[in-house]
């Protein structure tokens, strides 16, 4: 069914019943192989129609809900304290909760991985929800419950609205949800999604226009606390960088640069995840010193050391965390968190052309067009910037020494479920048709 026939049935407010019974019968169509394919009108949503097949491949049982494993108390109090997202909770709060109490709604938060970290709004639809299973700490992704709009968010990277029988399982056919996916400012990633969730009568069209414009103001309200910690950190910082007679950089406990002497600023610096003081190897600049700042660190470039290079790399797309490449060495191991493209160029290198590609032959495994090599070259030189020492060009490849692992996600349709790219699409098509995906 196409978009705008269910705005326009919710828009006219005639009859909701109606929509949710066509709605049905395109569900059940669809699950039963029997959607006509000149007859678009009788089709799901393309979001929608991506979603169910997902789930189906997943397993998801479209008539009965999956039992829900709750994160303990102690786990999903880490959960909070660890996410960015408890700090724009007020934000959040400030622009849903009093519509989603006239609504008769609730707001949801989750992290990336869609547990539910916090959850408030109407106490009935919130008995409601526990009847589902839907409470905090609770899985609500695609391959747990199906099509919902959080864990369709998360894949789709964009707003999802999913109303009445949309959702994949037969038990939530009562509830409508609107969720925006929250992104850190700084680099994309991606932290968790916002959510309104209610009966399916409660639903009013301007609903998912306003989960995304405070999805927005929440990113905002990041961006404006990162340039504050980062002016915070430049002003201790400073004194100390003026007294420096070498290299070095001030960053803050994420790597993002707030002062630099003797060299040219860097867009950010891989720290490992948990740095400490003392010798430690990094990407593009070797061996350097650690010394421990007010909210960051000092970073000393050049020591007199013998440079010890990268010896193993562990790409994962798996899909529990996003794609991440973690590089282990003699001097140490740091992990980076890739963006969709970054994912995909090195998954490509990873698998299917270890020997090398030329930027023309990746821009045909990325895009199907060899013609598009100036995106291929700026995309590897932005990588090149966080692996140095572990990426070679002229072709390019991972460098002559490095040990590649992959770990892969349990079933070839959650590879990369957001790439395009017609490499990775062969590779889905590959695990799928010799059904032997993981040895």
């Amino acid at each position: 069914m196409k978009d705008t026939a269910i705005g326009s049935a919710v828009r006219s407010a005639q009859d909701i019943r109606e929509t949710a019974r066509r709605l049905a019968s395109v569900r059940e169509a669809a699950l039963a192989g029997d959607l006509p394919p000149d007859a678009p009108l009788d089709a799901p949503r393309p979001v929608i129609g991506e979603s169910w097949l997902r789930a189906i491949g997943s397993g998801v049982d479209p008539e009965r809900d999956r039992d829900q494993h709750l994160l303990s108390v102690a786990e999903l109090e880490h959960r909070r304290q660890q996410s960015q997202l408890a700090t724009v909770l007020p934000v959040l709060g400030d622009g849903l909760l009093a519509a989603a109490d006239a609504a008769q709604q609730i707001m949801v938060v989750t992290d990336a991985e869609g547990r539910v970290l916090w959850r408030e709004g109407s106490a009935p639809v919130r008995r409601m929800a526990d009847r589902l299973g839907f409470d905090k700490g609770a899985d609500w992704r695609e391959g747990v419950v199906g099509t919902n709009a959080i864990g369709t968010a998360l894949v789709a990277r964009r707003p999802v609205l999913v109303h009445s029988a949309e959702h994949f399982v037969r038990s939530h056919h009562q509830w409508t949800c609107a969720a925006a996916p929250l992104h850190d400012p700084r680099d994309g990633r991606l932290l968790g999604t916002v959510d309104l969730s209610g009966p399916a009568p409660s639903f009013h069209p301007t609903t998912l226009s306003l989960v995304s414009a405070v999805a927005r103001l929440a990113e905002s309200e990041l961006r404006i606390r990162h340039h504050a910690s980062l002016e915070r950190l430049r002003s201790s910082a400073a004194p100390v960088l003026a007294r420096i007679g070498g290299r070095a950089l001030a960053v803050d406990a994420h790597g993002w640069p707030a002062g630099v002497t003797g060299m040219t600023p860097p867009d950010r610096v891989a720290l490992p995840k948990a740095p400490q003081a003392g010798p430690l190897w990094l990407p593009r600049y070797g061996m350097c010193a650690l010394e421990p700042l007010p909210g960051g660190w000092l970073i000393r470039v050049g020591r007199e050391e013998p440079a010890a290079g990268p010896s193993r790399v562990l790409l994962d797309v798996s899909g529990r965390d996003g794609a991440t490449v973690t590089v282990t060495g003699p001097a140490g191991g740091w992990s980076h968190e890739l963006s969709p493209r970054h994912a995909e160029l090195l998954f490509v290198l990873a698998t299917r052309h270890p020997e090398g590609r030329s930027a023309a032959e990746l821009a045909q495994d990325l895009f199907g067009d060899r013609g598009r090599t100036v995106t291929v070259r700026a995309e590897l030189s932005r990588l090149r910037r966080h692996l140095a020492g572990v990426l070679a060009h002229r072709p390019y490849r991972f460098a002559d020494g490095v040990e590649v692992e992959l770990r892969l996600p349990s079933g070839p349709g959650q590879l990369l479920p957001q790439s395009s790219a017609p490499a990775v699409a062969a590779a889905r098509r590959s695990g799928t048709e010799s059904g032997s995906w993981r040895k």
